[in-house]
């Protein structure tokens, strides 16, 4: 094997590796000999079937097969010998071959590129940690009580108002058709609920037991109805009655509705239900400063090609949203495509970065996963789904490939916590708003006080955007290796 480098720029390879014809030559002709010894040909007895025959009616297919194992073989010995991780596949293409000459093909890789972690014990991170009072408990009751809460008709019929639910009859109407969908009976609305489109809910309030009202609205543009959608529409309504609504007492019966046996019971069940809560939001504030302190103490180069396929996966989520509800959340409305895919380029590799930084340090310490932190994972996952928890279970049972993508987010956080053990950390007792409040905001009111240069802002914005999590936006997803 001939192997030539012919370009080497950045975290990118290029070389041209020519296989000796007789190599070629020996590999093909050890396979007929193999497939003498077992195909079975008219006329032949078992292994008897000349090898010429078979030359000549299985040439091509085994002449595939040996090129296809010889271009695999010495393209992974090349980079075992050069000591190369490539970072995505390696593109290869054959440039000569013809029966009885050298295999001649060029091989194109990125490779992963080569850094030290930061030194982790002069990392300073803050963690908020939140008591929880007898107020925030009582405002928790406070809360589920007003879930729990029921409508009755009022004793004498008045006007309706925001808060209060109607029960209808309604027909709606496209020009004049009804439309499929559009009519229902004993209806119990509440008004602002959102539950119908914009505006059908306003146009009912001060209505009363007895009315007859006709509501006019427009279906939205992106309404998932595509024959209603952007169409006017009128609803024919029959308000029979008006009910007001009354909140669950806080006492024994509403802990008894929740299957605990008293007050004091279901307060004792919500403190750590609370508590949790609070750990868990405490813990993703500092997982967010702790990868943005890892962006800022790392500056290498990053795999195009990896950035590539993550860019196209965020841009491919954006489109699904806007096809399903259409343009994005925010200010995105207002930006241009050009500067939306500019922003998520810059989240797409500081994603990129921040997932070669974790998957080194769990690499260089032999963090591993096991396997019943997977099946703990799956266990979760079958909590997710009350009343379907043996099917979840079935699933994951028959597509271990589903439980693979369940490594990612556990590896992540072994790493953030080995990451964490070796940091300064300093607890800081906080209330439950502050722990609430967006970072970003308070990055904001601290940009007020102390200007940024202009590319220091620009580094803060992307990272901004990076870093909010939630499971709607994919430029708000702040896992680093998914």
């Amino acid at each position: 094997m001939q192997v030539t480098e012919t370009a080497s720029e950045g975290l990118k390879r290029e070389y041209t590796i020519v296989l000796a014809a007789k190599e070629i030559d020996e590999k093909i002709s050890s396979k007929l000999q193999t497939l003498s010894e077992q195909v079975q040909l008219p006329g032949f007895r078992p292994g008897k079937v000349p090898v010429g025959l078979l030359k000549k009616r299985f040439g091509a297919s085994v002449t595939g097969e040996v090129i296809e194992e010889a271009v695999t073989s010495s393209s992974q010995q090349t980079l075992m010998e050069r000591d190369l991780r490539p970072a995505t596949q390696p593109s290869i293409e054959i440039t000569k071959f013809e029966e009885g000459t050298d295999l001649e093909y060029t091989m194109s890789v990125e490779i992963m590129p080569d850094f030290e972690p930061m030194d982790f014990s002069k990392l300073e991170i803050e963690r908020l940690k939140v008591e929880v009072t007898d107020d925030e408990v009582d405002a928790a009751l406070k809360q589920l009580a007003e879930h729990q809460k029921s409508f009755t008709k009022v004793a004498r019929n008045r006007k309706s108002k925001a808060g209060d639910a109607l029960l209808i009859d309604f027909v709606g109407k496209v020009d004049g058709e009804a439309f499929e969908g559009g009519a229902g009976t004993d209806f119990q609305l509440e008004l602002g609920s959102n539950t119908f489109i914009p505006g059908f809910e306003d146009q009912l309030i001060g209505a009363k037991g007895g009315d007859q009202v006709e509501v006019k609205v427009a279906f939205p543009d992106d309404y998932g109805a595509a024959e209603l959608a952007g169409k006017d529409a009128v609803f024919e309504v029959d308000v029979k009655e008006v009910q007001e609504a009354s909140e669950a007492a806080i006492d024994d019966d509403l802990a008894t509705k929740m299957g605990l046996e008293n007050l004091a019971a279901l307060r004792e069940a919500i403190k750590p239900q609370m508590e949790q809560e609070n750990n868990n939001l405490s813990r993703a504030r500092l997982k967010r400063e702790l990868l943005d302190k890892l962006e800022d103490g790392h500056d290498f180069p990053v795999p195009d090609g990896m950035v590539k396929s993550e860019f196209d996966a965020i841009w491919s989520q954006i489109e699904e949203q806007r096809k399903a509800s259409g343009v994005g959340e925010d200010d995105d409305a207002e930006k241009s495509d050009d500067e939306l895919k500019a922003e998520y380029q810059a989240i797409a590799e500081r994603r990129v970065r921040l997932g070669l930084v974790l998957a080194e340090v769990g690499r260089a310490n032999n963090i591993e996963i096991q396997q019943d932190e997977l099946q703990r994972a799956v266990f979760e996952q079958a909590r997710n789904y009350p009343g379907q928890e043996r099917q979840v279970m079935e699933f994951y049972e028959k597509n271990p490939q589903a439980v693979d993508q369940l490594r990612a987010p556990i590896f992540e956080d072994k790493v953030v916590d080995f990451i964490v053990e070796m940091a300064k950390v300093t607890d800081k007792t906080v209330n439950r708003e502050e722990l609430m409040k967006d970072p970003d905001e308070e990055a904001s009111e601290d940009a007020k006080a102390k200007p940024k240069s202009k590319s220091k802002s620009a580094k803060s914005g992307a990272k901004k955007a990076a870093a909010k999590t939630t499971k709607t936006k994919a430029k708000k997803d702040d896992t680093a290796d998914e």
